[in-house]
């Protein structure tokens, strides 16, 4: 049982499953506890505490926790096994009893995890602590590094859609933020520590500020008169949130670049309003067609959830011919996961798991062809590249400013910088484009 009193010198695990929003609140998790005392175990060390951040986005999802928590148990027999994030929080009493775990912490409670691990008694049983979801209000900002060069700062939790496949509000909560001021806090501090690039993640980013009269355009125009050397990128935001001040800002932002990302989730409006989506098909094709007038060299990236309930084999291809027709970059292509307590389980026509799968392969083929054209287009152009810290082979890599993937031979003096370069062709693996003159 570890000291309740002192911290210092005991070795915490980390392991981080889902989105960027996890990473980043496992980096303030870890911050608090390294604050304390604690310092993070090395490859091969007995850790005296474990943290595993999960996700439930799907069935596959809360699979991978099960195995995850398994796998830190088996590699950390003697440690604290703490389970956080939204499977905790949806599911608390079933995580506690999985063979290993100590202690389950909900939404609210994981940034308390100190508190907890003082006066856990691990002779007992293992303990859950969640709070109703209707009564978490607090927001804390947070960022993480990834293993590359990037920085992912949290500017917002939670959602208010409840769209009908999805358990993230029951997970996260109502939608919150800190204020511009205490966001911009948090992106210097990421500055300081040597960012040159910083993605703004949450679960509904257009929704920043509804709570205390601020916006998410106040925001961005906050972090774009940042007197530094970053630049920033705007994650995943609602069409119908995207608003055209927000487009005709980027375009002659210095520092917010010209990537979005979409969610579209069905090319047909009848789908979409089996989902509660909060837009029609129209309207995100408007989108589209503004970013691209204004910067055709504008990357897109788009979500679509493939076999929902309702999705007929007519409005799936309806689906694809709409998508096809979209002059997007990639598609991030999602097959559908029941998830118990949504209302899309209401719905009785149900798409067999065999052709949700055959669906998800269609449209990855062409997401394919999508990418191919968006880079193939920028052949032969000059754009600035973030080069990261990876290294592939005697290659390092990078990505322009929108988001195309480069590679160039090795130099230890190019990581975390920023070089104007003419684009080459593709590389061997047909996974990036090649830098021209080196």
């Amino acid at each position: 049982m570890i000291d309740n009193s002192v911290f210092h010198n005991k070795k915490v695990a980390f392991h981080t499953l889902g989105c960027k929003l996890n990473f980043a609140e496992t980096s303030a998790i870890g911050k608090k506890m390294t604050d304390e005392g604690f310092v993070k175990a090395r490859a091969g060390e007995s850790a005296d505490v474990c943290v595993i951040n999960t996700c439930s986005v799907t069935d596959t999802a809360d699979r991978k926790c099960r195995q995850a928590i398994s796998k830190l148990n088996r590699q950390h027999p003697n440690a604290i096994m703490v389970v956080t994030g939204c499977y905790a929080q949806l599911k608390p009493e079933e995580i506690s009893k999985i063979e290993g775990v100590d202690l389950v912490l909900g939404a609210n409670e994981k940034f308390s995890i100190l508190d907890y691990i003082r006066n856990i008694d691990t002779d007992k049983p293992a303990s859950f602590h969640t709070t109703k979801i209707n009564k978490i209000k607090e927001f804390t900002p947070s960022c993480s590094r990834d293993d590359r060069t990037r920085y992912f700062l949290k500017v917002q939790d939670g959602c208010d859609y409840y769209c009908t496949y999805c358990t993230i509000p029951f997970a996260r909560g109502a939608s919150r933020s800190a204020s511009i001021e205490q966001t911009i806090e948090k992106a210097w501090e990421a500055i300081h520590a040597g960012a040159k690039e910083i993605v703004l993640t949450g679960v509904n980013i257009g929704d920043f500020g509804k709570s205390n009269g601020e916006s998410f355009l106040d925001l961005v125009k906050a972090f774009d008169a940042i007197d530094s050397d970053v630049r920033f990128r705007i994650s995943s935001i609602e069409p119908n949130l995207l608003t055209d001040e927000l487009i005709d800002f980027v375009v002659n932002s210095k520092k917010i670049m010209p990537h979005f990302h979409i969610p579209l989730q069905s090319g047909t409006n009848e789908v979409l309003q089996l989902m509660k989506r909060k837009y029609k098909r129209e309207l995100f094709e408007n989108k589209v067609q503004k970013i691209k007038s204004l910067m055709p060299h504008a990357f897109i990236g788009v979500d679509v959830i493939v076999g929902v309930r309702g999705e007929t084999a007519e409005l799936f291809e309806a689906s694809c011919e709409f998508i096809d027709t979209l002059d997007i970059s990639q598609l991030h292509v999602f097959t559908y996961s029941e998830r118990a307590g949504t209302k899309m389980l209401d719905i009785e026509q149900n798409t067999p798991i065999s052709e949700r799968k055959k669906r998800s392969e269609i449209l990855h083929l062409l997401s394919d062809e999508k990418i191919q054209k968006f880079y193939e287009s920028h052949i032969l152009k000059t754009y600035p590249v973030l080069w990261e810290s990876r290294q592939q082979g005697d290659k390092l890599v990078g990505f322009t400013n929108n988001y195309i993937k480069v590679e160039r031979l090795y130099d230890k003096s190019k990581v975390n910088t920023v070089e104007m370069v003419q684009l080459g062709d593709w590389n061997e693996e047909k996974s990036a484009l090649t830098v021209l003159i080196q």
